[in-house]
């Protein structure tokens, strides 16, 4: 019985989220702040849920602090997807074998 209750109020929580903005919010928004604001949402609550795993899906912190040093450094240099996740696999990779 209670988990139909979690049920609904995630349901309640997601659709007055997406619903509520539309209601409320009729004109476009102008404020340079708020806009600034609402462009970075989305790369910040990647980065939330990304940083964490980077850490505890290592067996060593270490190497997963490495890994995303390398990982910003080599798409600071420009490096593609592909390229910038090979070099954090392979750090992760040659680190985990010499601190094991």
């Amino acid at each position: 019985m209670n988990m139909w209750i979690y049920v609904l109020a995630m349901g309640a929580a997601t659709v007055s989220l997406r619903v509520l903005p539309v209601i409320f919010i009729r004109k476009p928004i102008e404020s340079p702040y708020l806009k600034s604001f609402l462009f970075y949402v989305p790369y910040v609550t990647l980065a939330v849920m990304t940083v964490p795993a980077i850490f505890q899906s290592t067996e060593s912190p270490l190497a997963g602090a490495a890994a995303l040093a390398l990982g910003i450094y080599a798409s600071w240099r420009g490096k593609s997807l592909f390229a910038v996740a090979a070099v954090c696999c392979l750090s992760v990779l040659v680190l985990e074998l010499f601190l094991a």
